[in-house]
């Protein structure tokens, strides 16, 4: 694929469709009462349309429909991905339950590792290799579950979960450029494209939300793709995928932390996560804040890409960062 010409229809179409779609998603929110009201855990005045997932899901599908005769081997990922919309869907009409969710995201999960095969051939922890079938498709399971929510827990400020998602998107579809995967390239591409048609109407101050449906599709999403590219390679498995999710799987952790220490439930939500310090205690600002978080997110992918090429180097820097990191921590005592 030449990297210009042979990708940016890829990008382009996605783009051009959610960018058309998202103000007719909005209408038909506030036609159906389907938006964020305003209360003390939130952030944002006034009800906001929260049916932004609708059109990056449909320009996601649609293009890929009219450019690309998928392999069957990914049907897998985009049932599953159709599965975990819907249940998002249902939940921001309905406001599901927590257990009912997470069956829509578990059948999800199923789905995409047993029709698509999406999961782990060997788990490499440094000089050791795991090849016991039933712990690598466990561990595809949990991180498939764990990056669905973990996107959709940082879903807390206006283009905050979609600006993330694009960039951790197009890392994961440079790296497959690297790797010679243009199955990679193509879903990151369409998805990276969905969400940026979708992020001018998103970013502060939002007119529209992405709602459960359209963070939980993308978390899915971007699971299934770092799999897809990452199942079998030498590295440390998952290492690359980790370290250019940083911050919402770091943030996902010390919310799993926090919420247990005060003897919360996971589902309860709170002002405890990265984005509100950030905010609020440290005074920065709505669009600031999510900007830093921006700049976060792309050095963790910066030295994702490093460690693909310089191992060595990549850890140096890996090191620094979380020395950075938890000095962050304890000045803010999250």
């Amino acid at each position: 694929m030449n990297l210009i010409t042979g990708a940016l229809p890829y990008f382009a179409l996605p783009f051009v469709i959610s960018l058309i779609l998202v103000p007719l998603s909005k209408q038909i929110g506030f036609r159906l009462g389907i938006y964020a009201v305003e209360n003390e855990r939130t952030v944002h005045h006034g009800k906001i349309v929260r049916m932004g997932g609708v059109a990056i899901y449909a320009a996601f599908m649609v293009s890929l429909a009219i450019l690309w005769a998928a392999d069957n081997s990914l049907n897998g990922i985009l049932i599953g991905a159709s599965v975990v919309f819907i249940g998002g869907l249902l939940d921001d009409i309905y406001d599901l339950p927590p257990k009912i969710k997470l069956l829509f995201q578990v059948t999800a999960a199923i789905i995409a590792l047993t029709i698509g095969k999406l999961y782990l051939n060997e788990t490499h922890i440094f000089s050791f290799a795991i090849s016991n079938p039933v712990f690598n498709w466990l561990l595809s399971f949990f991180w498939i579950v764990g990056i669905t929510n973990a996107i959709n827990l940082i879903d807390g400020l206006d283009g905050l979960s979609s600006g993330i998602s694009i960039i951790v998107t197009m890392t994961i579809g440079l790296l497959g450029f690297f790797m010679g995967r243009r199955d990679i390239c193509i879903l990151a591409l369409a998805l990276s494209g969905a969400i940026m048609g979708f992020l001018p109407y998103n970013f502060h101050p939002a007119s529209i939300f992405v709602g459960d449906c359209g963070a939980q599709f993308m978390g899915f999403t971007i699971a299934c793709i770092s799999l897809l590219g990452f199942k079998t390679t030498a590295l440390i498995t998952l290492g690359l995928p980790i370290l250019i999710l940083f911050i919402p799987i770091s943030d996902t952790l010390i919310a799993i932390v926090r919420r247990k220490l005060k003897g919360q439930k996971f589902t309860q939500a709170d002002r405890g996560h990265l984005h509100h310090i950030l905010m609020i205690k440290l005074k920065l600002g709505h669009r600031r804040t999510v900007l830093i978080l921006y700049a976060v997110t792309a050095m963790f992918a910066g030295a994702a890409i490093l460690t693909y090429f310089n191992p060595q180097k990549g850890f140096l820097l890996i090191v620094i960062f979380l020395i950075l990191a938890n000095l962050f921590i304890e000045y803010t005592g999250m």
